[in-house]
């Protein structure tokens, strides 16, 4: 059986590191697995794409004109935006090949056009890593703001406050116009997966859950004083830690929340522990909030190994998302024992078990949120076993080889549905 795993990049950004672990799993499963990418970071020979000079600024203009498709509408949605009308070359290599199965990831940013989807002539099964395939242009949405993508995109229904050329409508009527042939579906939580049962678009094709895989050997818990000295991170204070790739200016990541909470934390003072928060995958602001408790900054963690000795060294990890599906930020925090606080929204559910490995605070309240974190830091003084429920919970979702042997079932269907 062979694999070819088409995405944007293959390190660069939370769905790439989702969809280079699913393909090294395979690998480690003796599949014959290769990665195609438009956006190349690593030095896998497995991986192909053009990581040269040229094809990087070939990519920055593909990127660049997908962007331009956003000035043509007016929202107060802050999502991104990918209109998929760029062809690429990839459909007819795809052909070429000896693959039996093309798994798409996350194609957007003009990796792959609609309409090319629409040729692959081989059996596809596509993992999402975010709402995009079944929605307009948009990549996220919501029923507050939005409901076109569970009724269709129709003229009569565009969300108030949204003008200029309709691309959300464009888009979808794009996708269901080419998009004839059922693509199997792997969505990495339930929440997801019911989202898709749930669309006008693709309600009637089939759907597997498949938790992303993690190398449950560099994420693994680290003894936290050793991993604070490393990090040079205070002993003695209990350290809060969020994080996310431009996680103080996506809205969506809810950094606005978690500073409301920590106003509540700072009002109780926390039940006189003593607090520092630690933010990484961001740089500084030119202004650094006053929360009246220390903040310090990591910036960003390029390696493993130093975000397993981040995430180990911390007493609490906090997603304080407003819309999210199975963040690699959680999923790696729970496998080093880090218990987690994270609204109940999203696939948060699917990764923390409430008040056994972590806490789930009702959706958007800050209020909740500060007494989850309070919880967790006072079990944390108390015992370890929210940290081992965590890892846990991590041993078993996203071992490897149980998620390749997932997989493979899913792959098979693909192709005698095919056959047939």
């Amino acid at each position: 059986m062979q694999i070819i795993h088409a995405s944007y990049s293959d390190l660069s950004g939370g769905a790439a590191r989702a969809a280079y672990r699913i393909h090294r799993c395979l690998l480690q499963a003796e599949i014959d697995s290769r990665m195609q990418v438009l956006s190349k970071s690593s030095d896998d020979s497995t991986v192909r794409g053009n990581s040269s000079k040229i094809g990087r600024i070939t990519t920055e203009i593909r990127t660049g004109i997908g962007l331009l498709a956003k000035k043509t509408i007016k929202s107060c949605d802050p999502v991104r935006y990918s209109a998929g009308v760029l062809p690429s070359n990839w459909v007819k290599s795809f052909h070429a090949s000896d693959a039996d199965v093309i798994n798409l990831h996350w194609v957007g940013a003009e990796t792959l056009s609609i309409s090319e989807i629409g040729q692959i002539r081989k059996p596809i099964v596509w993992t999402f890593h975010d709402m995009w395939a079944f929605c307009g242009a948009e990549h996220y949405t919501n029923d507050g703001f939005n409901t076109r993508w569970r009724e269709g995109y129709r003229a009569d229904n565009r969300p108030q406050g949204e003008s200029g050329f309709d691309l959300n409508r464009w888009t979808w009527e794009r996708k269901q116009r080419n998009w004839k042939y059922p693509f199997h579906i792997v969505c990495p939580s339930n929440w997801l997966a019911d989202c898709v049962r749930n669309s006008a678009l693709m309600a009637d094709y089939p759907v597997s859950v498949i938790p992303n895989p993690l190398d449950l050997n560099r994420f693994r818990p680290i003894e936290k004083t050793l991993a604070r000295q490393l990090l040079n991170l205070p002993q003695q204070r209990s350290l809060i830690l969020f994080g996310a790739l431009g996680g103080t200016k996506d809205s969506r990541k809810g950094i606005d929340l978690l500073l409301q909470a920590i106003s509540f934390l700072e009002t109780e003072q926390s039940k006189n522990i003593e607090i520092e928060i630690v933010i990484f995958g961001q740089s500084p602001p030119l202004q650094v909030p006053k929360l009246g408790f220390p903040l310090r900054y990591i910036g960003h963690l390029a390696d493993d190994i130093s975000l397993a000795l981040l995430y180990s060294a911390a007493d609490v990890f906090v997603a304080p998302s407003r819309q999210d599906n199975l963040p690699n930020t959680i999923v790696e925090a729970i496998a080093c024992g880090t218990p987690t606080v994270a609204f109940k929204i999203g696939g948060m559910p699917d990764l923390i078990e409430h008040r056994v490995s972590g806490y789930l605070a009702q959706p958007y309240e800050a209020e909740d949120l500060a007494t989850g974190i309070q919880w967790v830091l006072q079990q944390q003084k108390e015992s370890k076993s929210l940290s081992l429920a965590a890892r846990r919970h991590a041993e078993y979702m996203f071992d490897p080889v149980r998620v390749a042997q997932q997989y493979v079932t899913v792959y098979k269907e693909a192709m005698n549905i095919q056959q047939k």
